[in-house]
């Protein structure tokens, strides 16, 4: 029995080995085709999206319209609240009116006056033209008289006195023409290459009355874009100064999308270049369609309130982001709304020109 069992064993180790042999075979053949598995599908992966570059740290933002009081006075009506949608031109808040409708009333008055003064500086023009050619008549009547005297006189038909008498009225006479055409001069200024309407007085006054008119239209104050209201500020009786905020209205049709890039994944983008967006607010399921519209002047450290200082011993390099402004199509925005600050994923298809 024991020669038995020894040649068993003698028998049974060569077969141990060659079994062991043969999994560490198979298993090094296995890791092996694993290796190059990876490896294809890694070069699978580069050449396929080698034409997209990526990234998840993307917002929506909007060009938001601040809206403040041009006017004072006391607020007497807010027509919207938070969250609602508004239309351009729809009211947003009404300013107390009569203190502007008082200052229509007066610059209308002041305007009416000022025609009427004005129409006053013609026609005292035309009495000045008038009064000119009066002083020309008394000019010409004197000198004939006087020459009449003068002709008298040499025969002795005539005083001295007399003839005196006729000088002096001369020089009377021609001293008022002197002094009618400077009045005329002075009314010809006051009116000189302008009609009535075109006047100074009356385009100040004109001005003034369109002014007064303009404030009473700015206590309706209105929606300058379609959009939702936000951070609405404004309360019934509160009294206002221009210049003050009220609420902001959010126009989310005229929506983009900042993408913020690793500077070394913009190396190919290009403005308008196509890009697909999905968004944590619809999930995959809604994909996005945009385009590139620019790409930022600089990092956002750099327009950082504190930019960072890399000028020390101890610096450590950073990769930094760009921020690249993505126009979106407005049709997918009508039908699936985004809003103001959501997270977004977007992809630059970078194989495509511009």
């Amino acid at each position: 029995m024991t020669d038995i069992t020894a040649d068993n064993a003698h028998f049974e180790a060569p077969v141990r080995r060659t079994t062991n042999t043969g999994l560490r075979r198979r298993l090094m053949l296995g890791l092996g085709a694993g290796v190059v598995l990876v490896a294809l599908g890694y070069g699978g992966y580069e050449y396929w999206a080698s034409g997209e570059v990526s990234t998840d740290n993307a917002y929506v933002g909007a060009e938001v319209a601040q809206i403040n009081s041009q006017v004072s006075g006391p607020i007497a009506r807010v027509a919207v609240r938070d969250t609602d949608m508004v239309r351009k031109g729809d009211v947003l808040v009404e300013v107390d009116s009569a203190d502007a409708r008082i200052a229509v009333a007066q610059a209308e008055g002041n305007y009416r006056s000022t025609l009427q003064r004005v129409s006053q500086y013609y026609a005292q023009r035309a009495g000045a033209a008038a009064t000119v050619q009066a002083r020309l008549s008394d000019v010409s009547r004197t000198s004939d008289e006087y020459a009449r005297d003068q002709r008298l006189d040499a025969s002795g038909a005539v005083a001295k006195l007399q003839l005196v008498t006729a000088r002096t009225a001369v020089d009377a006479a021609q001293a008022n023409l002197v002094a009618a055409r400077e009045a005329l001069q002075a009314q010809d200024e006051m009116v000189k290459d302008v009609s009535i309407a075109d006047h100074p007085e009356t385009v100040a006054a004109r001005a003034a009355l369109a002014k007064a008119r303009l404030d009473l239209s700015r206590t309706v104050i209105r929606a300058p874009v379609d959009g939702i209201v936000a951070q609405r500020k404004a309360q019934v009786g509160q009294s206002v100064q221009p210049g003050q905020s009220l609420m902001t209205v959010t126009p989310i049709a005229q929506a983009y999308v900042d993408a913020n890039f690793k500077e070394s994944q913009l190396g190919h983008v290009r403005v308008g270049q196509p890009v697909t967006l999905t968004s944590d607010l619809y999930g995959g399921k809604i994909v996005f369609h945009g385009k590139v519209a620019g790409m930022g002047g600089g990092t956002g450290s750099a327009f950082a309130v504190i930019p960072a200082q890399n000028a020390t011993g101890n610096w450590i390099k950073v990769v930094q982001r760009v921020p690249v402004r993505i126009a979106l199509d407005a049709g997918e925005m009508a039908a699936h709304p985004l809003r103001v600050g959501l997270s977004m994923t977007a992809t630059i298809d970078t194989s495509k020109a511009n």
